[in-house]
């Protein structure tokens, strides 16, 4: 496999580019930005799953977390008839749906669907891209040759894919599992084995793994010490949290940031927060939406949105609010807040809470964080301002200079630091 192509510098965040990857002899476009998983590097992972599956020239390939879709596009060219791609992650179902319409050589065409209402379109191969975790994002009675998973570092919502995995496969289907050893790989596939029975390792490349497990005709039951709750989409787990002096009860799920317990940078924040009634909020990256409700509660009836590129984080923010009763905020799935540029029901905001995340997968990006202090500048109006947190040793100070001219710590903590910035003008400061 070779690289992507390097990204070109000085591009903005929302321009798309075009990766150029081999599998096998082949070459393939992918569609790949900052805050696509892999974006910048290559993935060995990904290149042993899509060799496995091309090699493979099943019927029917399910693709989990498609990211930037290479997965998807190789079996579509590799005879599937049938190809659903999951992610629950906003970009990987854009980055996927644009690579798919990349490959027109191979005629698949591509249909992206939300959680709720997946459905087949298109022309043979036919190739859909689900929003969501899973096989919840996938229509019940599918039933799968294939299925590949790219490991993800978090245990429980790799296990949920596994067990899925599963539940999806033919009796003698074939499971793919690949991922770094950086990443959890040697779990996961001490997992995949408990699950199916068995499992073989097909390939190690640059400490990445590959791994096979074919669905017995009659799988073994789960390991009692594997069964949980979580396992079912339906379920949520409930943090108990007293934030600005008030009990509130967080929903979340596998996957989502600190899903077992509050984040003591949330904690932080939430505690300087301070809106008056009236007041409009932007909730960038909002998690399972802990900090939105605070500031819904203090704002009364002001508007407050919450936008997070996770799926499962949107829908347990909802949870959230809903649990709280609370009427005057709105969780949407967005790439930061890209979801609310060209829609006219959203004006400018006059405060904008963010705790960015600063990672893709188990890699530093700094690029996402910084769009998020972008993102917030272009929201708020003119005299509003923006409260960051952040691990304080993270350089985010130089990048709120450059747009709002200056800067103030309002927390100044041993692990972490709360950053104000008040919008003065309509157009952000020269670069120092």
């Amino acid at each position: 496999m070779s690289g992507e192509e390097s990204a070109v510098s000085g591009l903005d965040y929302r321009e798309w580019q075009r990766g150029r990857l081999m599998v096998g002899t082949r070459a393939f476009r992918v569609a790949t930005k900052p805050g696509v998983f892999a974006h910048g590097r290559d993935d060995p992972a990904a290149a042993m799953l899509a060799e496995a599956v091309a090699a493979a020239r099943a019927t029917v390939v399910v693709s989990m977390p498609c990211g930037n879709g290479l997965v998807g596009v190789v079996a579509a060219a590799s005879g599937a008839t049938d190809v659903w791609m999951a992610d629950r992650q906003a970009l990987g179902v854009e980055a996927s749906r644009r690579s798919v319409a990349m490959q027109t050589a191979h005629g698949a065409a591509a249909t992206t669907v939300g959680e709720a209402t997946p459905s087949i379109a298109g022309s043979s191969p036919r190739v859909t891209v689900c929003l969501g975790h899973g096989a919840s994002a996938l229509p019940s009675g599918l039933v799968a040759d294939v299925v590949a998973l790219r490991v993800v570092p978090e245990k429980m919502a790799m296990l949920q894919l596994i067990v899925d995995a599963l539940a999806l496969l033919r009796p003698g289907g074939v499971c793919y599992l690949a991922g770094g050893n950086h990443e959890g790989a040697k779990a996961a596939a001490k997992l995949l084995e408990r699950v199916f029975g068995s499992a073989k390792l097909m390939n190690q490349h640059s400490s990445h793994r590959l791994v096979m497990a074919v669905r017995p005709v009659q799988p073994p039951p789960l390991p009692s010490d594997l069964a949980s709750p979580f396992l079912d989409a339906a379920r949520f787990n409930e943090v108990h949290v007293t934030l600005a002096g008030r009990p509130f009860t967080v929903f979340t799920r596998p996957g989502v940031f600190s899903w077992e317990h509050l984040d003591e940078a949330s904690e932080v924040l939430a505690g300087l927060i301070n809106v008056a009634p009236g007041e409009s909020v932007l909730d960038i990256g909002c998690g399972a939406g802990a900090l939105g409700a605070v500031a819904a509660l203090q704002s009364v009836t002001g508007e407050v949105v919450m936008v997070d590129a996770d799926s499962e984080a949107v829908r347990c923010a909802k949870r959230t609010l809903h649990a709280a009763g609370i009427h005057n905020a709105r969780a949407i799935v967005s790439d930061v807040a890209s979801a609310l540029h060209d829609d006219a029901r959203y004006g400018t905001f006059d405060v904008v809470v963010a705790n960015p995340p600063f990672h893709t997968g188990k890699h530093t990006d700094l690029n996402v964080p910084r769009q998020f202090m972008r993102e917030a500048f272009e929201a708020l109006r003119v005299g509003g301002r923006l409260l960051l947190v952040a691990n304080r040793t993270l350089p985010y100070e130089a990048e709120l200079v450059s747009l709002f001219g200056a800067y103030r710590a309002v927390h100044d903590g041993p692990r972490f630091k709360v950053l104000q910035a008040i919008k003065t003008t309509t157009r952000h400061a020269p670069s120092p």
